[in-house]
């Protein structure tokens, strides 16, 4: 059996990663593949208890190196325990973030070193990567006030001030800049049809479909 696709979703606060994410796995399942659709911080029920660990809270709870450590506690049980036996079943994984999340919040956002987060990364994951990432772009400001009509309790990082989120676009778009092989921008301002439309042609392009 033919191992699956790994594909993540990547960007700012209210960029619609969740949306794209239901969007593409509904197309993929009508092409008849098998699709796993997860997110991080989360993935599996340990990974999750720290989920709410790092989304709850006051926006200060944490130091960004203490918030890496978590997150790349609860990414390794994700990988090992979720998504490595998907792709060996042959499904493709849609997971919304991975690494690049932490190493823009965390690093660029945040202060951390970049060569201290690829090290982390290293440690805990060697060298799995996801096939393709799709970094969703977004105006902050016009972002914030999306996920702020969401409500609820995980509102934690939409708390940290509009230039912590300048500098988050700013660590995307040099991530995607930077490895254009694995990543592919997509405008996030343009209607969700478009926006969907865009990350299947990126697949298409890039993955094919099986």
């Amino acid at each position: 059996m033919a191992r699956g696709r790994f594909i993540s979703l990547e960007g700012g606060e209210g960029t619609g990663k969740s949306t794209l994410a239901a969007g593409l796995e509904a197309v993929l399942v009508q092409r008849g593949i098998g699709v796993e659709r997860t997110r991080e911080p989360g993935g599996t029920p340990g990974a999750e208890e720290i989920r709410k660990l790092l989304v709850e809270g006051a926006a200060e709870r944490w130091q960004p190196m203490s918030e890496a450590l978590l997150l790349y506690a609860a990414r390794h049980d994700h990988v090992e325990r979720r998504i490595k036996p998907e792709l060996a079943a042959g499904r493709w994984v849609i997971s919304d973030r991975f690494f690049d999340s932490t190493t823009a919040y965390q690093g660029a956002a945040g202060g951390i070193d970049r060569s201290t987060l690829d090290k982390l990364r290293r440690l805990t994951l060697g060298n799995f990567t996801p096939d393709l990432t799709l970094v969703l772009d977004l105006d902050p400001e016009f972002g914030l006030q999306r996920a702020g009509s969401r409500g609820g309790s995980e509102q934690r990082f939409e708390g940290k001030g509009l230039a912590f989120h300048q500098r988050l676009r700013k660590g995307f778009l040099d991530i995607a800049a930077a490895e254009p092989d694995r990543c592919a921008t997509i405008d996030a301002r343009q209607p969700q049809d478009r926006v969907l439309a865009a990350a299947l042609s990126q697949i298409e392009q890039r993955l094919g479909w099986p």
